[in-house]
């Protein structure tokens, strides 16, 4: 079987028409329309219904779609080992929230620039989820918040940001003791069933603080955007930009010492992977030493 038919399976299903994957493959749509009928031939099913000039996957193919992009990314992988010359292949990354819009895209462009023959595949998700993944084998690394928890033997950690914990609140409380504000104004709470909500929930038991609540949730852009229109005051880690625009609000350092949310790469030791993770350890330190700088 030609993994060259299996890739313009995927390729089809992926972009809903035979023309459209034809661009993406750089061939003709008749030779995307030989190779899948080559590969129904070979497998004895059919893969693809034709409607017009769209396209659908059959409930057979639906079966076999997971199993050929992963078959696809081993092929990927084999390349990449046998080849010593060059880094190449595909990294399965995951993010968090705030890594994935506020430092993951710095780090993916020094990477692409360097070895553009590096494919990425990203799976956004919390913490929580994506050290699983790691974990399992299902991702060969993820930017996350640290664990609270050892890492099995089989992990490793490189921190690469600190954030300490920050109040934010509507400008015109700008000089304001942070104290009196959380004692008094409603809170949002960045969510203490999360990792990096405990720690501003830890602050405020900590210091005495008992706050009249409002909200509670886990997404801090939407807790910024909802300072910033009047309808309480946060504690939330000072996270990496970008924050939304046009926003009218203080960021005001805690009076207390606060132990700050860590950000970082976890990664499996086992993955053959392991020169695409090394790469990306290498570029997400450069990306956050400029950052530093700036």
């Amino acid at each position: 079987m030609d993994t060259q038919f299996l890739n313009t399976f995927v390729s089809v299903v992926e972009r809903g028409s035979m023309a459209a994957a034809a661009r993406v493959l750089n061939i003709t749509p008749a030779a995307v329309a030989q190779q899948i009928r080559t590969l129904e031939r070979e497998i004895g099913v059919t893969l693809i219904a034709r409607v017009g000039r769209t396209v659908s996957v059959t409930e057979k193919g639906a079966r076999i779609l997971e199993h050929a992009r992963a078959l696809l990314r081993d092929v990927a992988d084999l390349r990449s080992i046998a080849n010593d010359s060059s880094v190449s292949g595909e990294l399965r990354l995951g993010a968090c929230p705030t890594a994935l819009a506020g430092m993951l895209p710095d780090v993916l462009a020094r990477m692409v620039a360097k070895f553009p023959q590096i494919n990425v595949f990203i799976r956004p998700g919390y913490s929580a989820e994506l050290y699983r993944a790691v974990e399992g084998g299902e991702l060969d690394a993820a930017l996350v918040l640290q664990a609270p928890y050892p890492l099995p033997k089989t992990c490793d950690w490189l921190l690469l940001r600190e954030e300490p914990l920050v109040l934010i609140a509507p400008k015109k409380y700008a000089g304001r003791d942070p104290h009196e504000l959380l004692a008094n104004e409603p809170l949002i709470r960045y969510d203490r069933n999360q990792w990096g909500g405990r720690l501003a929930d830890a602050y405020l038991r900590e210091n005495g603080i008992v706050p009249h609540e409002r909200f509670e949730l886990n997404a801090l852009n939407a807790i910024a955007v909802m300072v910033d229109r009047g309808l309480g005051v946060s504690i939330v880690p000072d996270y990496a930009q970008p924050w939304p625009e046009g926003l009218h609000l203080v960021r005001m350092p805690l009076p207390q010492p606060s132990e700050p949310r860590r950000i970082g790469t976890v990664w499996s030791r086992s993955t053959v992977r392991i020169r695409l993770v090394t790469v990306l350890l290498a570029e997400a330190r450069g990306a956050m030493t400029t950052k530093s700088r700036i």
